[in-house]
């Protein structure tokens, strides 16, 4: 990591967040970890890029320059990071963003969560918060595109592939 640091130094990199009123504790009461951990989500923007990269390392994803990431950041509608916090420690655990016409329609885009809190149902809360900031925004069409790894996984969160069976199309640069 301290090769991107140096390359992109000063420029891309920040803080993680402060406490926000954005933030909510998520953490089973029953667990043993929840007295000493607090799990975290956030809408604040200004996030640090290289700890975010570190999270999408983790999970496998390939890299994108910062530069891009940054400004994918700062055009989406809506952006949700997930905290474990940890004494005064904060880590980012996991991840998510979504652009829209700010009317009708939301796409969620870079859903991601470390690792080290898959199975532990911290994908589902990641997705229940973007899904409730954005029907409070009265956004009534949520879409995103998912893997075939992860298809069911959204499935038990309600999304399905299109009730009318409108195939999605793309077009990619030669």
């Amino acid at each position: 990591m301290g090769f991107w640091k140096s390359l992109f130094s000063g420029t891309d990199a920040s803080p993680a967040p402060k406490a926000a009123p954005m933030e909510r504790y998520v953490g089973d009461e029953a667990d043993d970890r929840a007295t000493t951990n607090r799990i975290f989500f956030s809408t604040e923007r200004d996030l640090d890029l290289y700890e975010l990269e570190e999270l999408c390392d983790a999970v496998g994803w390939s890299r994108r320059p910062l530069r891009k990431v940054k400004k994918a950041i700062q055009h989406s509608f809506l952006v949700v990071s997930m905290w474990e916090q940890r004494g005064a420690q904060r880590r980012l655990i996991g991840f998510s963003r979504a652009t829209s016409d700010h009317a009708f329609n939301a796409t969620v885009w870079d859903v991601v969560v470390h690792p080290d809190f898959q199975g532990k149902g911290m994908g589902k809360a990641l997705m229940k918060y973007m899904i409730k900031k954005l029907r409070g925004e009265d956004i009534s069409n949520i879409t995103l595109f998912a893997d075939p790894q992860v298809v069911n996984f959204y499935r038990n969160l309600g999304f399905m592939s299109d009730p009318e069976g409108i195939k999605g199309m793309f077009w990619y640069p030669d």
